[in-house]
C-alpha cells in the first residue's frame, strides 16, 4: 500500500520534507555515490526553494520510497545554473511552460523487499504522478538529464522523450539532456486519460 503526495515544500505536511531529505541522502549520495552538498544527513541544494513542487511516493509505513523535483525553467533551475553545456547548441529553455525534472528515484528502505514486477509497477506510478503534477502546472514538456540508462527506462514506459544533444562524460560517466512531451502518447503510456480537456 503507497500514496503518492504533490505539492510545493511550503505545503508539505511538517516534516515531510526533512524526510524527504533524508532519502535523497540515502539515494543519490549514499548508494549512488553522487558529490552532493549534505548537511546532518539531509541532502539539499540551492533549488529546494519554498516554491519548489515536489513529488513524494510513501509507503503506508510512512517510509519514504519514490521522489521526483519540478522546477519551472522561466526561473532559476538546475540544468541552466549547473550542466547547461549539456544542450549542445541548443538554447536553454525559459518558459512557465517548460518544467526541470530532477532528482527522480524510487528505492524502497530497506525493511520493504519490492519485486522487479513491484519495482517497474512503482516506478510507472510516480511517474505518472510526476506528469498529473506538471500537466496541473500548465506545463506541456519537461527538459530532464541523467545516465543513459534513465532514456531507456523512459522509453520503455512508452514515454514520448526524445535526446536534446549528445551525451557527454560528467564524472566519467556518459549525461545528456532529453525532452519529456506531455502528450497524448505520453499520456496514454502512463493510464492518463483526459476527459474534456481535463486530465484525471
Amino acid at each position: 500500500m503507497f500514496t503518492m503526495v504533490a505539492g510545493e515544500a511550503r505545503e508539505l505536511q511538517p516534516g515531510l520534507e526533512s524526510a524527504l531529505a533524508a532519502y535523497r541522502y540515502r539515494v543519490f549520495v549514499k548508494e549512488l555515490g553522487w558529490p552532493l552538498p549534505v548537511q546532518d544527513g539531509l541532502e539539499r541544494d540551492d533549488f529546494d526553494r519554498p516554491d519548489t513542487l515536489y513529488v513524494i511516493a510513501r509507503h503506508a509505513s510512512g517510509d519514504l520510497y519514490g521522489c521526483a523535483r519540478l522546477l519551472p525553467t522561466h526561473k532559476p533551475y538546475l540544468l541552466s545554473e549547473v550542466f547547461p553545456e549539456l544542450m549542445g547548441d541548443m538554447p536553454l529553455p525559459h518558459s512557465p511552460v517548460i518544467w526541470e525534472l530532477s532528482r527522480f528515484s524510487t528505492s524502497p528502505p530497506d525493511h520493504l523487499r519490492f519485486s522487479a514486477l513491484q519495482s517497474w509497477q512503482t516506478t510507472c506510478a510516480l511517474m505518472a504522478q510526476v506528469v498529473r503534477a506538471a500537466l496541473a502546472q500548465g506545463a506541456e514538456r519537461l527538459i530532464a538529464f541523467s545516465a543513459l540508462g534513465n532514456e531507456r527506462l523512459l522509453r520503455r514506459m512508452g514515454v514520448h522523450v526524445h535526446r536534446v544533444a549528445a551525451p557527454q562524460l560528467i564524472d566519467g560517466k556518459p549525461v545528456l539532456a532529453f525532452w519529456i512531451e506531455l502528450d497524448q502518447q505520453t499520456q496514454s503510456a502512463l493510464g492518463l486519460v483526459e476527459v474534456s480537456g481535463v486530465t484525471t
